[in-house]
Formats: structure tokens, C-alpha cells, sequence
């Protein structure tokens, strides 16, 4: 049995709420536009193998928005304070969706100290000719059909009724996500000039039937960073970490392990 400790780390004045679990070397899990909820079918098995930290972004989950964070850059700049107060050297991040953008952004700022990075189903970058989908536009129903590609998985997503209380979280991290994503969407037309910084070891991860960002996005990102690792999931949508799982779990403990 995992057991997992949420603590309050004040950085810049943000009350930043985070999730530890596990032993090993340290695996920092930043989450995308819905939340740190993506990472929960795979939070407990990367704890028996990692010191995994996951923490709720401000104006995500249980961390309060803070007045000045505007945009991707200043989460970027924001991670790197916390890296800081936690005394991280030498670990794993891993980031999904949005959370990928900001784990890019973080790398190519100074990603000295990070011994591998894994984008998976990545924002922050756009590709000509093959469209983003529009988070902020779609029907809980559409976004549903847009970000999952197993029946089964579709269905059960669609038969949950959320709670006032999970409703709430939704809308303020679908606020948040708004603020620092809307423009230009979902991009920053600026990145593309600088992932050649990435100079760790990265891994990039994908399912081919991504809604949200297509299968083209994953060659773009693996084209711009030096040595990365491509992996394309099959049947997968934007959530590897569950339409995937298990191969999406070995494929990182072997990424991780080659590098160790």
C-alpha cells in the first residue's frame, strides 16, 4: 500500500498544494488543463518505483491563482522556484498535455538539473496545416469523444455524473486553463526556436488518435529535440496514461532506467 502525503509549499507568495508518494529517484508529474486527476491511474504504480511529486498548478485543484501569473512563461519561471525550495537535482519530469508545454518551457530555460524530461500528448507548439482542437469551444460530450478513443473508456467517461464539488474544480481549472492558454491557443510561437536547449535525455509519447493535438504534433516535437525518443500508442487518445497504461508504464521505467 502506497501511502501519499499532501503538503503546502509557499512559493512567491502561491500556497502550492502537492502530492508525494514513493521512494527512488524523484519524478515531478505536471498535469494539463483538467487537472492533476490524469495522472491518478498511473500515480501509484510510478510511486513504487519513483519519489513521485504531483502538484495541483496555481489555479488548478487545491492551489489558489495568484494575481500575476498570466501565461505558460510565468508557470515556466514559477517551476523553477519551486525546483528550488524542494532542492530537486537530478530528476525525472514528466509532463502531460499543457503540463508538457510547461515542462519544455522549463527545460529550455535551464534544464540543467534534469536528468530526463517526457512530453506526453504535449502542448506549446503549433504545426501548419493540421489544427489544434478547441478545448474551450466543445461540449463536455465532444471533449469526451475528442480525447478518448476506446468505446468502453468513452462510455464510462460519459455515464459519470460529477459532484457539486467536482464541478467546481472543473470550472475553476478550465478558467485557468483559458487565462494562460488562449492566445495565441494552446501555443507559443516563440518555442519552436529553442527545444534544441533540450539537450537531456527526452522521451515523447503519444496515441495516434489524439483529438487535441494530432499525431503530428508528437514528429514535430521528436523532429525539434536532439536525440528524442518517439513512441507512438495505438487505439490511444490524449491520455496515454490510461488507454495505455501498461505499456505506458514500462516504457517509461525502461526510458528512465536506460538513463540511471
Amino acid at each position: 500500500m502506497v501511502t501519499t502525503k499532501t503538503e503546502i509549499l509557499d512559493v512567491q507568495g502561491v500556497k502550492l498544494s502537492l502530492h508525494r508518494a514513493g521512494k527512488g529517484e524523484t519524478l515531478l508529474l505536471l498535469h494539463g488543463a483538467n487537472g492533476s486527476a490524469s495522472w491518478l491511474p498511473v500515480f501509484e504504480e510510478l510511486s513504487k518505483k519513483f519519489h513521485v511529486i504531483l502538484p495541483d498548478h496555481p489555479g488548478f485543484g487545491d492551489t489558489p491563482p495568484p494575481d500575476w501569473m498570466d501565461n505558460i512563461s510565468d508557470m515556466a519561471y514559477f517551476y523553477l522556484d519551486v525546483i528550488d525550495a524542494l532542492g530537486l537535482d537530478n530528476f525525472h519530469i514528466a509532463g502531460h498535455s499543457m503540463g508538457g508545454w510547461v515542462a519544455a518551457e522549463i527545460g529550455v530555460r535551464d534544464g540543467h538539473r534534469i536528468k530526463s524530461l517526457i512530453l506526453i500528448s504535449a502542448a506549446g507548439i503549433w504545426v501548419k496545416g493540421t489544427p489544434v482542437g478547441d478545448l474551450f469551444a466543445w461540449s463536455p460530450q465532444e471533449t469526451t469523444h475528442k480525447v478518448f478513443a476506446q468505446p468502453a473508456i468513452i462510455k464510462k467517461m460519459l455515464a459519470h455524473q460529477p459532484s457539486e464539488e467536482e464541478l467546481d474544480v472543473i470550472i475553476n481549472n478550465r478558467q485557468m486553463a483559458a487565462r494562460l492558454c488562449w492566445a495565441p491557443r494552446l501555443h507559443n510561437p516563440d518555442l519552436r526556436k529553442w527545444l534544441h536547449r533540450l539537450t537531456m535525455p527526452t522521451l515523447i509519447l503519444w496515441g495516434d488518435s489524439d483529438g487535441i493535438f494530432p499525431e503530428p504534433y508528437a514528429h514535430a516535437y521528436h523532429g525539434l529535440i536532439p536525440g528524442s525518443e518517439l513512441e507512438i500508442y495505438k487505439n490511444c487518445g490524449h491520455v496515454p496514461m490510461l488507454e495505455a497504461r501498461d505499456d505506458f508504464l514500462d516504457r517509461l521505467e525502461i526510458f528512465t532506467q536506460g538513463i540511471s
